[in-house]
């Protein structure tokens, strides 16, 4: 069933001496599973960077200790802010039988090919990921949203439009199927936002400046007709 396997070895070392594992080139990592007590667990540093980047926090994968394999999650992976290397992953084995909650990663197919992008807009992603439910086997490796028919800016891509695979679901049965996963903006709005922002500009902020120069608008209109 998976392609990506990683071999463990059980740890003594805890604590703050972790660090010394760290400086020999090799990553802590721990084991949940069912009602089993946590295993401390370590590898190379190389293969499980390698493995962390090939599995993410979605894709089943084998692990094995002291000869042993169990299907897998990696439910977390902890980077060093300066020297980005991998610090510590969290792994929880799973049973092929059993549905799992998982994140999966939305990916826009499409972008610049897009009218509105033609056009001169500007589409932009505001949910990355979403949580879904399904036996490891059936998970997918992403959930593909195509914005090909993206023209104005009042277009949007919503959960709504999501074609899930077989065996998949959406892991809250009361999904909002309203929530926006992308949005099409004028540049002129992202750039007043950004300016208002300090050059942090967040989509809100771009949804607010569009707003108000929608109400801005409205009211020019309306002196106009007076």
């Amino acid at each position: 069933m998976s392609t990506i396997s990683l071999k463990l070895d059980t740890r003594t070392v805890t604590g703050k001496k972790v660090s010394t594992l760290r400086k020999d080139g090799i990553v802590p990592s721990v084991v949940y599973g069912g009602d089993s007590v946590p295993l401390s667990t370590q590898s190379g540093i190389v293969e499980t960077t390698k493995v962390a980047h090939a599995a993410g926090k979605h894709t089943p994968l084998d692990i094995i200790i002291d000869g042993k394999k169990s299907l897998a999650i990696i439910k977390s992976i902890d980077m060093d802010p300066v020297k980005h290397l991998l610090r510590h992953v969290a792994f929880h084995t799973i049973n092929k039988n059993d549905k799992i909650v998982t994140e999966v990663p939305l990916v826009l197919i499409g972008l610049g090919e897009s009218a509105a992008e033609r056009a001169g807009l500007v589409v932009l992603q505001a949910i990355e990921h979403l949580e879904v439910r399904a036996l490891p086997a059936d998970l997918p490796e992403s959930i593909e949203l195509s914005i090909i028919d993206l023209a104005t800016d009042e277009d949007k891509i919503t959960v709504g439009d999501i074609k899930l695979p077989n065996g998949v679901e959406f892991a809250d049965h009361e999904q909002d199927l309203d929530l926006v996963i992308a949005n099409v903006y004028e540049p002129s709005a992202l750039q007043a936002a950004n300016d208002a922002a300090g050059g942090d500009a967040e989509i809100e902020d771009a949804e607010d400046v569009a707003a108000d120069n929608g109400e801005a608008a409205k009211a020019d209109d309306s002196a106009k007709s007076e």
